[in-house]
């Protein structure tokens, strides 16, 4: 059996720099912004993905001092 993965292209999150007491409450506002993407009826293989969620993004970065980079898996 074959099966094809398309490459896409996805946010790596970098905590090192969030306390520790702070790291939950922020993957789970991540997760709150790829929730509300599937419920739109997209997923992280939709091509505009990065586009759609970068600013949301962003406006967390600004609370929670994590960096992040996008790569091409």
């Amino acid at each position: 059996m074959k099966a094809r993965i398309p490459k896409h292209r996805e946010f790596v999150i970098d905590m090192k720099e969030v306390p520790e007491a702070q790291r939950d409450e922020c993957w789970g506002k991540l997760s709150a912004i790829l929730d509300a993407y599937k419920k739109e009826g997209k997923s992280v293989y939709t091509e505009s993905f990065i586009e759609d969620n970068e600013e949301k993004v962003k406006a967390l970065q600004a609370e929670y001092p994590f960096t992040y980079t996008i790569e091409l898996r």
